[in-house]
């Protein structure tokens, strides 16, 4: 009967400990760079022996996957994307509220999320590891994106010029993190500013014009 409990706390500190590495990862990765930031430094700033470190990620990538994957997310619940509750409510809205939502949600997306993708973007260049990394990151918000898009087409709102894909295409480059980055963090845009021009960009541009 007394397992159970000690299990649970066994659980919980595992889980905290974890958090405070991906934490430490983050603070390194963002200020140093990905090559720069060593295991130990991350054991280190984590509080923690570098052998914990390694038996928990195994490898550096895995943690900075792992740390992408939670910002992305908001939380360390094992739900996709797509099987999130604003996905299923915005594709549920007519087009132009849709689009709107799903500026929103990238906008508080990019909000945690854009730091740690400009460290996976950087590192990219001379890592191939970290190249794929990149590239699946592309890959899993264009098909995100093609979700939505493709309701537009079958709500009638996607603009008769265009296809789902191309349309998909369109929204990956407006809400994109380097534009995000660099509207947000270069030109000192709020996050709502650059909400709002997105929201705005992609109802011009995809959007069938009412007669």
């Amino acid at each position: 009967m007394t397992a159970r409990p000690k299990a649970g706390v066994r659980a919980a500190r595992a889980a905290q400990t974890r958090a405070r590495m991906l934490a430490a990862a983050r603070e390194l990765f963002t200020d140093r760079g990905y090559t720069a930031t060593t295991m130990q430094a991350i054991a280190e700033r984590a509080g923690v022996a570098v052998q914990t470190l390694y038996f928990t990620f195994e490898t550096k990538r895995a943690i900075l996957k792992e740390l992408l994957d939670v910002e992305v997310a908001g939380d360390t619940a094992p739900v996709a994307t797509l099987d999130r509750p604003w996905v299923a409510q915005a594709l549920a809205a007519p087009p132009a509220e849709m689009l709107r939502r799903l500026a929103q949600a990238t906008a508080e997306i990019h909000a945690r999320v854009a730091p740690v993708l400009e460290v996976v973007r950087s590192a990219a260049a001379t890592d191939p590891e970290i190249a794929e990394l990149w590239q699946t990151n592309i890959t899993q918000r264009h098909t995100v994106l093609a979700v939505f898009t493709r309701e537009l087409a079958a709500k009638g709102g996607l603009r008769a010029d265009l296809d789902a894909r191309r349309a998909a295409d369109i929204a990956l480059a407006v809400l994109a993190p380097e534009t995000y980055h660099l509207l947000t963090r270069e030109r000192g845009w709020t996050r709502e500013a650059w909400m709002d021009w997105a929201a705005g960009v992609l109802t011009d541009t995809l959007l069938q014009r009412m007669a």
